[in-house]
């Protein structure tokens, strides 16, 4: 299906559909830093909400492609779930605008090493980009489980006959529609399912409208909303490292949107994603928000639609932004129950998985070097997904780079590529392979 085929009506619906699947992991960030820095509730309000226009606003930076930034690929922009830990610390070590200090820095950073950092591309041929995409879906799959069974594995609740009873009834209200609907239909099961398993949620008694109803209906971004940024070194440093890290997830992203699309990833192309990466985090420094980077969450939903055009996305960033600015309706999508979110999850997270296959089977596997490269690799990105303690002995520097199971497993295969098919000249002859299969 190409763009034009897609209304603006059923754009808009399908931009809604990705909306709901990223929403939860995009609130998750500021909910946690500002229950850890004790804001108050008016101060939770203004986080929430700047961080869901902020979200909207680097999703559209990096859909614009121009002569300076934007991928200009269908990819929505979100919190970086990794930078919680270190911007916890910074704010209580620290101050709250040495956080936004070092998130600015960090932003900067981004965007002057972009060029450089795009030159890795040599370095992801198919046995590479296809175990790396195949690690982001089976990384996720956890995430799903545990919303799954309520959210909170330490919770009595948690596997409960209602939880599985709503989760499994969304993702089977999401296999029906995609095996016996066509067409429009079958492109927004995620969101039918979604919806349905809140009514089902509803009729049991388990949603509260109490959030809508507390809400206020209109804020505005505020530029300094918790005073002028503060610029600490080592503050600075930490975020540039996590910034580092998002950088190397985004990669992953970008080669497993460019394998749906049949689009071969340029050089030019991961600047320039890179670079809008790095504008939306000086953004969000400036509005006191956080560092955004690209999701993963929605290349599966990409997949599973059919629908890979970005009019859609265009949609869902617009109505980001106007959530942001309209809290009131941005908490109607916060009632939806964890487990239905978590059975919507489980089928998006594992096509990610699949589509990593598919890429992975244009490798020769006959080839025990590149068996290797695949089995450690995951081996290593999914143990460390489960333990991320692994590495806890080692520097906190280090740790911060080694607990991210996608990370781990792109400098696994990168490194392994290189020292069993011979660097440079192998990856040009695999990619050629490839191509010609």
């Amino acid at each position: 299906m190409t763009e034009k085929e897609v209304s603006q009506q059923k754009a808009a619906v399908l931009g809604l559909q990705h909306l709901l699947a990223m929403y939860s992991g995009a609130v998750a960030v500021p909910l946690l830093i500002g229950n850890a820095l004790k804001f108050s509730p008016a101060q939770m309000t203004y986080l929430v909400s700047i961080d869901i226009f902020m979200c909207g606003l680097a999703t559209l930076l990096q859909l614009m492609r121009n002569k300076y930034f934007g991928i200009g690929f269908p990819v929505i922009l979100g919190c970086a779930i990794q930078a919680v830990a270190p911007l916890q610390m910074i704010g209580q070590k620290f101050s709250i605008n040495d956080m936004y200090g070092a998130i600015i820095v960090a932003g900067i950073f981004v965007v002057l090493i972009s060029g450089i950092f795009a030159k890795i591309k040599k370095f992801f041929p198919p046995v590479v980009t296809g175990t790396l995409i195949t690690t982001i879906g089976l990384t996720l799959v956890p995430v799903a489980i545990q919303n799954m069974g309520g959210g909170n594995s330490a919770a009595k609740s948690f596997g409960s006959g209602q939880n599985l009873f709503l989760a499994f009834c969304t993702m089977f209200i999401i296999l029906a529609l995609e095996i016996w609907t066509k067409g429009f239909i079958r492109s927004i099961s995620v969101l039918i399912g979604l919806v349905a398993g809140t009514g089902i949620a509803a009729c049991m008694g388990l949603v509260s409208f109490t959030p809508v109803m507390e809400a206020s209906w209109f804020h505005l971004p505020q530029l300094f909303y918790f005073g002028v940024p503060k610029f600490e070194w080592s503050s600075s440093l930490t975020m540039i490292i996590i910034a580092l890290v998002s950088m190397v997830e985004s990669t992953g992203v970008f080669f497993a949107i460019g394998d749906l699309l049949h689009h071969d990833v340029t050089e030019e192309d991961l600047k320039k994603g890179y670079r809008a990466e790095g504008i939306a985090q000086i953004f969000g420094g400036l509005f006191n928000a956080f560092p955004y980077t690209t999701f993963s969450q929605n290349v599966g939903l990409l997949q599973l639609s059919g629908i890979k055009t970005k009019r859609p996305i265009y949609w869902a960033g617009g109505l980001l932004m106007a959530m942001g600015l309209l809290p009131k309706i941005g908490a109607m999508v916060t009632i939806i129950p964890t487990p239905v979110l978590g059975g919507a999850m489980l089928v998006m997270f594992t096509m990610i998985a699949v589509q990593g296959i598919k890429t992975l089977a244009k490798v020769d596997l006959s080839d025990n070097n590149n068996v290797l490269i695949i089995a450690i690799s995951i081996g290593l990105g999914l143990g460390v997904t489960i333990y991320p303690q692994f590495f806890k002995n080692l520097p906190a520097t280090v740790q911060l780079f080694l607990s991210n199971g996608i990370v781990i497993t792109s400098l696994s295969a990168t490194i392994l590529n290189f020292l069993l098919k011979g660097g440079d000249r192998k990856a040009k002859q695999n990619t050629q392979t490839a191509n010609i299969t």
